[in-house]
């Protein structure tokens, strides 16, 4: 298993640079299969949906659809894939950002009962509490 950084799934995603995307989409479906994975982690997607907001203004659609894809990659394993899908169900249908939601399903697989917060769109989601 190898792990990849944020830049590199972006490239894949995107296709905006001819020789980082093609690089990228080799790497990603030419070398790695079930048996040889690469690892996906929460920070990672946390970090894909900013970069895909503030660089790309892809809509908030646009994001859930691509982070339903790469939870469903078969080269990708999935670091906690209950937390993640989670986190894009919570993102999808409750408001509030990924990284929120990912927060918020990290804390209640770790025994919080809730998360407390001053963010009144995420206080709106049934894990958070407003504080």
């Amino acid at each position: 298993m190898k792990g990849i950084d944020t830049n590199v799934l972006v490239r894949y995603i995107a296709q905006d640079d001819p020789t980082q995307s093609l690089k990228a989409t080799h790497f990603i479906e030419k070398e790695y299969s079930e048996d040889s994975s690469l690892f996906i982690h929460g920070m990672l997607l946390c970090e894909l949906v900013w970069v895909l907001e503030s660089a790309y203004d892809y809509s908030r659609q646009d994001i859930a659809k691509v982070l339903e894809q790469v939870l469903k990659t078969r080269q990708f394993h999935l670091h906690e894939p209950d937390i993640l899908w989670q986190s894009l169900s919570g993102y999808k249908n409750h408001g509030a950002d990924f990284a929120d939601h990912y927060i918020a399903h990290l804390n209640k697989s770790n025994g919080c009962e809730y998360t407390v917060t001053f963010d009144k769109k995420a206080a709106k989601a049934p894990c958070f509490k407003l504080l």
